[in-house]
């Protein structure tokens, strides 16, 4: 039978369907890139924040009526919202024929011959039978990947439902992380981003310290990478060592994803970070000493409980001082079975949207300098492909990660010869929509 695969949601929810769509093809299943040719449709959901919980409704009723209208046989929810709200679910859209938990993943070609065998499936087993890791079928550009080096989170903070969902922090044995390394590496594999809820813990639970640092420098020692990126690394956990190793490991490129979420110290003791405003200060100072030409993406968090006129003003000061080069602001949302969700003084939602909005727009005048600063300078980037609509080829810097960040324009007829995953040297000549910029290849 065919079946597509809609993922949704962040980088770690893609790798667990990677892994789903290599027992699929093992299994004997057709794997199809559109619902409207296949026969089961499966959704491994998100369900993280208000935003997410939305688009995996939206795209299961979406798929519901693509049932409705003959072309699509069996309709299965997976992943985070699945397993969060099982009940809900399954009361709420009769039209699935079952839904399941991150834990019965690699069940999933049993799970699909009982519900097309006329079995309506609810399965839930633990948390913990979820794979640590497991052959995939990249869905990426094929010289880019995901490598997921933990799964959950036991950071505890207030407003997040990641461990009720995912379960606590388990880091895969640094021995399988490098065994799927070198795998992805002679697949064809150069750019990778090394991602987790929070890397920077990772190897604690394992082996009693953080093992980031040794990790990456034996990543960094696997033939055929060109660059590695880390994502979604904590304040608190950026150690010395991490700073050294990223400066001084060529294959590491120079960016960092640190989600602070706050600078105000009364928020952030309420949110249960394990910073204060000091320490971000430092941090940043030091990142940008030891690393002058590092990238910084940063996540905030707006409308927390308590978050009163004055805490927001000192963070969008916070935001105009330190001048991040990357930053997402989201508008915080009530998840149930948190802590903040029974705090008092919770703010409404209007004005939780305002402020986002609010720091976005600072945030873009940063961008729209920062970019216009890089005019005129060199840079490597990788081909990513061509708009023959536009006719530009499309390409990212090393400053850019992958679907989150801006891209670079390279304007051509498309017959310059160049190949998706070609690594170039660029001279960047203008900004574009604020977020993307223009350039042209002066080195192949």
């Amino acid at each position: 039978m065919t079946v597509c695969l809609v993922s949704l949601g962040c980088a770690k929810n893609l790798v667990d369907s990677e892994r789903m769509l290599h027992l699929l093809r093992e299994g004997g299943y057709e794997i199809v890139p559109s619902p409207e040719d296949a026969e089961i449709a499966i959704v491994n959901t998100c369900g993280f924040i208000q935003a997410a919980k939305e688009e995996a409704i939206d795209t299961i009723l979406e798929l519901a009526h693509l049932k409705e209208s003959g072309s699509l046989r069996f309709l299965l929810a997976t992943g985070c919202l699945a397993e969060r709200y099982r009940e809900e679910v399954a009361e709420q859209f009769p039209e699935l024929d079952a839904i399941v938990g991150i834990g019965d993943q690699p069940e999933i070609c049993t799970i699909l011959a009982r519900m097309t065998g006329g079995e309506r499936v609810m399965q839930f087993a633990p948390k913990c039978n979820m794979p640590l890791t497991g052959e995939r079928i990249l869905s990426t550009l094929p010289f880019f990947a995901y490598l997921k080096i933990a799964e959950g989170c036991s950071n505890g903070c207030a407003y997040c439902a990641i461990p009720a969902i995912r379960g606590k922090y388990r880091s895969v044995p640094q021995e399988d992380v490098l065994r799927e390394a070198e795998m992805l590496a002679k697949s064809g594999v150069t750019e990778l981003a090394v991602i987790a809820q929070d890397t920077t813990r990772y190897g604690e639970d394992l082996y009693g310290e953080n093992r980031l640092p040794a990790l990456l420098k034996q990543l960094c020692a696997i033939e055929g990478f060109r660059w590695i990126r880390v994502l979604y690394c904590y304040p608190e956990r950026i150690t010395d060592e991490l700073i050294e190793t990223i400066a001084n490991e060529p294959k590491i490129v120079k960016y960092l994803d640190i989600p602070m979420q706050h600078c105000n110290d009364g928020v952030l003791k309420a949110m249960r970070r394990g910073c204060d405003q000091a320490s971000l200060r430092a941090l940043i100072r030091k990142l940008r000493a030891r690393i002058p030409d590092i990238v910084i993406r940063t996540t905030l968090l707006v409308g927390f409980p308590g978050e009163s006129e004055d805490a927001f003003n000192e963070l969008s000061e916070f935001v105009q001082e330190m001048r991040f080069d990357r930053m997402g602001c989201f508008a915080y949302s009530e998840e149930e079975h948190t802590l903040a969700a029974k705090m008092p003084d919770q703010i409404e939602p209007e004005i939780r949207e305002h402020r986002a909005e609010l720091l976005m727009e600072q945030q873009m005048q940063i961008a729209a300098e920062l970019n216009q600063a890089r005019i005129g300078t060199e840079t490597d980037a990788v081909i990513e492909g061509y708009d023959e609509e536009n006719a530009v080829w499309l390409a990212r810097t090393a400053a850019d990660a992958p679907d989150v960040d801006g891209r670079l324009l390279i304007e051509g007829s498309g017959s310059e010869g160049w190949q998706t995953g070609q690594f170039v040297r660029v001279r960047l000549l203008e900004t574009d929509n604020i977020y993307d910029m223009i350039g042209e290849v002066i080195g192949a």
